[in-house]
């Protein structure tokens, strides 16, 4: 059985570094599910998952348990991913290689348990990143709580206590983002 939270928090203030590993083991997929789904390429999401890390050990001493720690780390990874928007905001990037990576993994039909054919394939690529650049090209309050809410699912309590603000703001700004979304997905689909 595994050490809870806590535990492994309080044993990663006091140093021990296998505890801290374990914490990052713990949380590294639903840190790098969020930096990809704000930056939308696996490298970058890659480093910003570790520069996540390296500030939550820097920080760890300072938290209190006023939250709960994914909500508190979740704050750590949503503040470096905008750092790193507004930084790229700043200075112009040019990409040297487009991003084709399938990881190996085949796109499996859940209905019908089989693989699908290349033209299938294919579509669903192109469909997945049609709904990257969607996000991509929101906002940052929208990008990131549509993260938030939908690819993460944290209900709206939580995303209240991650931005620091009400129930009725986040609803507002959720149904703002959803629309934000709804347009771009709906010009997209035009072309």
């Amino acid at each position: 059985m595994q050490p809870a939270d806590e535990i492994l928090i309080e044993r990663s203030k006091n140093g021990d570094m296998d505890a801290f590993e374990q914490l990052v083991h713990r949380y590294e997929n639903k840190v790098y599910t969020v930096a990809y789904r704000f930056i939308g390429n696996h490298a970058d999401a890659s480093d910003l998952a570790q520069d996540t890390f390296l500030r939550l050990y820097h920080a760890l001493p300072s938290f209190r348990g006023e939250s709960s720690f994914m909500t508190w780390l979740y704050r750590i990874t949503a503040n470096v991913c905008r750092d790193e928007i507004r930084r790229r905001q700043k200075y112009h990037f040019v990409s040297l290689d487009n991003e084709t990576e399938n990881n190996g993994d085949h796109i499996m039909s859940r209905v019908s348990g089989r693989t699908p054919s290349p033209e299938e394939v294919v579509e669903q690529k192109e469909f997945n990143g049609m709904i990257q650049e969607c996000i991509d090209s929101l906002n940052k309050e929208h990008r990131l709580i549509l993260i938030m809410r939908e690819v993460q699912g944290f209900s709206y309590e939580e995303i209240a206590d991650i931005l620091k603000c009400s129930l009725g703001t986040v609803k507002s700004r959720l149904s703002r983002a959803r629309q934000a979304f709804k347009e771009k997905f709906n010009d997209r689909r035009e072309l």
